[in-house]
């Protein structure tokens, strides 16, 4: 535990530190080697500072036996391929091509490079958008994405931070559910699923068969562990401050609540830091607290009211930042059903019963029953306010306001972002589960319910691991590398025309354009993203007001490469012959729309052909 608050630390307060140095300057050596050190010094202490105590077991339960150790090992060693394979290949060089090893990640993985390289290029932080011009500040928890322009400045090259950040993260991963919930929990991780993956009874092949348009249930590892990469910090964070309040509230005695095994300072710096990293988590994490507020006696609402007036200027000022000044609130709406009951052409809308069978099996019936076992046994003994609820009603019941949250309130224009709240009433009951439930069965039916809860995500697992052996083009490493070299002279905080896609190779050098990809601003809910692009589209095509419209979208430089010239085909580009030539190459041509062209300047035939 102590070598967990440590990392998560270091991590934390080295980005925060970064954050605040970047707003005086932007990130540069200096500052972020400042940032890593002071990053250091508080993890020093969060390591001395927290206790790593034997958990404590609660009444009635007995020791582990043996054999579970061989489970925790096995289950430790199949976590650890699932790293390997998924970070080592997250982003790497084969010859002239950048490749991934998940086509899950095609997308994604684009907007993280664009975010760490924007700010490691030095703009002044919380900086503008760099994929949409209409917006004044980035609407993105980035945290993750900030640490790795850290290492990146302290001289971590990309492709290394990524993997060591990527590996490191799915360690304290790991850890953290073992301390949370033991194997049972580490394995509902690593395996969740319906029925889906009950394909291979039929077929014999290990594929992803959750990674299907219909499926809504993914696989947690292969889809959002290594594509949203907010989590690879929020998980072991948020599974140690479930960790923390257990131990504080309910597994300690009265006179000990003041402190658990982390330090106060720790915990609230964990909690309150949480949105700059994953806002999603950060609200889950506050519905538990306030179910806490109401499930616990004096001395836990005492201890939860301070925690949440304390963090509540630092969260704040953080959600502040990330939501582009509170505008991204606006895609908050009320839809009752979650993505059963999307649009018409939704691809994950289904009849109810069939919905939540196929999408999460036998887990269904089993935490139905897990509730409706606690529901009566707080009806039997009656509820009076003021007498603390044991540990098991108090985190079933901040699960279950956590789910039905997700199920009424539409957080993101994507109803499946919900999932990213939805993970948390999951991994919440996944040790009482156990305890609560399956544990007191005899042992054949253990294993047979073990098996109807894990053998999809299983077989999903290694199926999505298998995929693509020999990775999937990104981008082209020349190309990349060659505007990477012509841009550098350029303004960072200068704004470019381009076509709109996830990997062009000015959003992976971290310059601004008028729009990225239509997908990355739908669902940062930015509705009249169309409008913008209808205007890009009448300048690239060379309108005769194009002066205008550069001056309306902001452009100072226009980039015409591979990707312009075909789909811009139709262009008549003015800019070539009244512009500046900023630089061209076998890649393309840039042009400065506030110098003119110089006399005798024509077109480079690469722009042309």
């Amino acid at each position: 535990m102590k070598w967990l608050a440590g990392g998560l630390t270091f991590l934390n307060f080295a980005t925060v530190c970064g954050l605040f140095l970047g707003m005086f300057g932007g990130l540069g050596p200096v500052s972020a080697t400042f940032a890593l050190i002071l990053g250091v010094a508080f993890a020093f202490a969060a390591f001395f500072k927290t206790n790593d105590r034997t958990p404590s077991q609660p009444a009635g339960e007995s020791r582990p036996r043996k054999y579970r150790n061989l489970v925790t090992w096995t289950l430790g060693s199949i976590f650890a391929i699932f790293a390997v394979r998924s970070f080592c290949w997250l982003f790497y060089v084969d010859g002239s091509e950048l490749k991934i090893q998940s086509p899950v990640n095609l997308g994604d993985l684009g907007l993280h490079l664009t975010h760490i390289n924007f700010f490691a290029n030095g703009v002044h932080l919380w900086p503008s958008n760099p994929i949409y011009v209409n917006s004044d500040h980035l609407r993105y928890p980035a945290g993750i994405d900030l640490f790795n322009a850290i290492l990146l400045k302290s001289g971590i090259s990309l492709i290394p931070g990524l993997v060591w950040v990527g590996l490191l993260a799915s360690l304290a991963t790991f850890y953290a559910f073992y301390r949370w919930g033991g194997a049972f929990a580490i394995a509902g991780f690593l395996f969740n699923g319906g029925i889906a993956g009950f394909q291979f009874l039929r077929t014999f092949k290990f594929i992803d068969y959750q990674n299907v348009n219909y499926v809504a249930w993914k696989s947690i590892p292969l889809t959002m562990l290594v594509t949203q990469r907010g989590l690879l910090y929020a998980i072991p964070a948020g599974l140690i401050l479930l960790y923390q309040w257990r131990e504080k509230f309910f597994r300690s005695a009265e006179q000990d609540r003041q402190s658990g095994p982390l330090p106060f300072w720790l915990e609230l710096s964990l909690y309150a830091s949480m949105p700059l990293f994953h806002i999603h988590t950060f609200m889950a994490l506050s519905i538990l607290l306030v179910c806490f507020f109401i499930a616990g006696d004096l001395p836990i609402r005492n201890q939860v009211l301070k925690l949440l007036l304390i963090a509540l200027i630092p969260a704040t000022f953080f959600v502040f930042t990330v939501s582009d000044d509170f505008h991204a609130g606006s895609v908050l709406t009320f839809h009752p059903g979650w993505v059963q009951r999307g649009p018409g052409n939704d691809e994950f809308k289904m009849p109810f019963f069939r919905f939540w069978f196929f999408n999460f099996g036998i887990l269904v019936p089993l935490l139905l029953t897990l509730v409706g076992l606690l529901g009566y046994r707080v009806w039997k003994e009656g509820v009076r306010w003021g007498r603390k609820q044991p540990e098991e009603i108090a985190f079933v019941f901040g699960a279950t306001a956590i789910f039905l949250f997700t199920f009424v309130v539409q957080t993101a224009p994507w109803g499946w972002d919900n999932l990213k709240i939805m993970i948390w009433s999951y991994f919440i009951v996944l040790p009482l589960l156990w305890r609560e439930l399956i544990v007191h069965w005899e042992r054949p039916i253990r294993w047979a319910v073990c098996f109807a809860l894990f053998a999809s995500g299983f077989v999903s697992l290694f199926g999505g691991l298998a995929a693509g052996k020999g990775g999937f083009g990104f981008a082209s490493r020349g190309e990349v590398d060659a505007i990477a070299a012509v841009v550098r002279q350029m303004p960072v905080e200068a704004r470019f025309a381009a076509w709109p896609t996830y990997n062009h190779p000015l959003l992976l050098n971290g310059r601004k354009v008028v729009m990225g990809y239509p997908g990355h601003l739908w669902t940062q809910g930015f509705d009249k993203y169309g409008e913008t692009n209808e205007l890009l589209t009448k300048f690239m095509q060379g309108a005769p007001n194009w002066r205008d419209l550069a001056r309306t979208l902001n452009v100072r430089y226009v980039f015409w490469g591979r990707e312009e010239k075909a789909n811009y085909s139709s262009s008549s580009r003015p800019w070539e012959k009244t512009t500046a030539l900023a630089a061209s190459g076998p890649w393309g041509a840039i042009y400065d729309l506030e110098k003119a062209a110089l006399p005798g300047q024509t077109p480079p035939s690469a722009a042309t052909q």
